[in-house]
């Protein structure tokens, strides 16, 4: 029996590979409410469509819509503190270009990404 380290890894892992094999959806389980929150950014960011969570009693689902638009998502491990002026620097060295693609931070004010953490002027765990 293999423990789970992180369910959030495990979620992204998930959604990438289906996206990658060309499903139109995917369940996530177990679900937790960092993943809902990181699921809501980036359905507000568009990369992916609706999601659904189901309370089976247990430790609930989410059925996740795909809409093809995702390249790649991922936990960075081990989770570091970040400072706001630390955000341009991890950045530059994770994301493709400035364009596009965002950092999603766990701040004191909940989940968001780094230009939210920017403007709400607060850094946080990457």
């Amino acid at each position: 029996q293999m423990v789970r380290v992180s369910v959030l890894n495990d979620a992204l892992r998930m959604i990438s590979t289906s996206e990658k094999r060309g499903k139109r959806q995917c369940v996530i389980r177990p679900s937790s409410r960092v993943i809902i929150k990181f699921l809501s950014v980036m359905m507000k960011h568009g990369y992916i469509g609706e999601f659904e969570v189901i309370d089976d009693h247990r430790t609930g689902k989410i059925v996740v819509e795909l809409i093809g638009r995702l390249n790649k998502c991922g936990v960075i491990c081990p989770r570091f503190d970040v400072t706001l002026d630390q955000i341009e620097h991890w950045t530059t060295s994770l994301l493709p270009s400035r364009q596009f693609g965002y950092l999603i931070l766990t701040t004191s004010y909940g989940i968001m990404d780094h230009e939210e953490a920017r403007r709400k002027h607060t850094g946080g765990k990457l």
